[in-house]
């Protein structure tokens, strides 16, 4: 069984959407916006919705997004990573770069190292030991308040606190300055601009990096696709939209 889903034309241009940790089903909102103008690629990661049984690595991680792009994308997709999601898109990047026409890093603008990295450690384990079926229960009940009943639904569908617990652990440590520098191409770096632990670690993680432009935006959190979805989904088109074939 294929770990993806598509939308859109088949012989469009390629996005390929990854999600962050604890919740696969995040990009409804756009799909619906860009499944006109292109080939629509939504990954579950491994812990997480059809690769539930898998334990997440980052390898493995890569691997996928790259299973995707080769089966569904002709070879050559823009990937768009979400919090955990941008970190494995950064890894795609810089092992397969000849795959990727661009890179969307959405919330993950903080190396994930020294007192930060400790932060996603702790982050990491109390997923881990929370009570699984109260988290979820909490934080189902927040996505409907927030972002109403058909997307709780969605979110719910894919929750699991413990195997996104996992995830955020094995990149504690790692460095991916590194692997948007190896990668070389196309970078924006998407953050909601009340994010404030990725929006602090903005400006040193893009310095002396080529090819990366910034943008925030207004009134979102974390999850800036959820919080200002068109915005996002609009700048993801239009960054698309200005990429070389």
């Amino acid at each position: 069984m294929a770990a993806w889903t598509t939308d859109g034309p088949s012989d469009a241009p390629a996005i390929v959407f990854v999600h962050g940790a604890v919740v696969s089903g995040l990009w409804g909102p756009q799909i619906a916006r860009t499944r006109d103008r292109y080939r629509c690629i939504t990954v579950d990661l491994p812990g997480h919705g059809r690769l539930a049984a898998q334990s997440f690595t980052l390898d493995a991680a890569v691997e996928v997004i790259r299973a995707a792009i080769d089966a569904e994308a002709g070879g050559r997709a823009v990937v768009v990573g979400l919090s955990l999601g941008g970190y494995v898109a950064m890894a795609v990047g810089a092992r397969y770069p000849d795959r990727v026409r661009g890179l969307v890093v959405a919330d993950a603008s903080l190396e994930p190292v020294g007192v930060a990295g400790v932060a996603v450690l702790a982050y990491g384990w109390l997923l881990r030991w929370l009570p699984a079926g109260l988290t979820r229960e909490v934080n189902v009940g927040l996505f409907r308040r927030a972002y109403g009943r058909t997307l709780a639904t969605e979110l719910a569908a894919g929750y699991d606190s413990r195997a996104g617990g996992h995830a955020v652990r094995q990149i504690r440590g790692r460095r991916f300055r590194d692997r948007v520098r190896a990668y070389g191409g196309p970078v924006l770096v998407l953050n909601g601009d009340r994010d404030r632990v990725f929006t602090a670690g903005e400006r040193r993680f893009v310095a002396g990096l080529a090819n990366v432009s910034v943008r925030r935006l207004a009134g979102a959190r974390h999850l800036s696709n959820l919080d200002r979805p068109d915005d996002f989904a609009d700048a993801v088109a239009t960054f698309a939209a200005g990429l070389a074939s």
